[in-house]
């Protein structure tokens, strides 16, 4: 079984404004350097995304991956968002979970991830290569926020 990763970050606004970066997926190839494409497949009517077709290039793994996506949120934004991976051609697992939670200065975004591959690779880059991912997505998350 495949390990999680997890990182935080402290972003200077509140838990909405955070989810509404989050939730404007098809935003994601303007402000990620990973995600290239994206493609809303389903929506069940309460404007969020349920089902997103993805194409990522993020170095080590590349792929175009179908994601279903549950949306966990509470009036003021704060809740989590978590995703699992339902076909890919070189993933065989990309779970993860934006958890927004407001705090003193502002919001705290806990992010976990699990990324595995269908093909062998060690589980020491593995690992580099999901903190890279959960680092950089933070980072730049926090900068687009922060930024509006």
């Amino acid at each position: 079984m495949a390990d999680t990763t997890e990182s935080s970050i402290v972003i200077d606004a509140e838990p909405g404004a955070i989810l509404d970066v989050i939730a404007d997926l098809e935003a994601y190839p303007e402000w990620t350097g990973a995600i290239k494409e994206v493609e809303i497949l389903a929506e069940e009517g309460d404007g969020w995304p349920d089902r997103v077709r993805m194409t990522m290039d993020a170095g080590v793994i590349k792929d175009t991956y179908t994601l279903d996506y549950d949306w966990d949120i509470a009036e003021d934004g704060s809740g989590t968002v978590s995703w699992t991976l339902v076909e890919a051609s070189v993933l065989k697992a990309m779970d993860g979970t934006y958890t927004l939670t407001a705090v003193d200065d502002g919001t705290q975004v806990d992010y976990s991830l699990l990324v595995d591959l269908k093909i062998p690779v060690l589980g020491m880059l593995k690992r580099k290569a999901e903190k890279v991912i959960i680092d950089t997505a933070l980072k730049d998350l926090k900068k687009r926020v922060e930024s509006l």
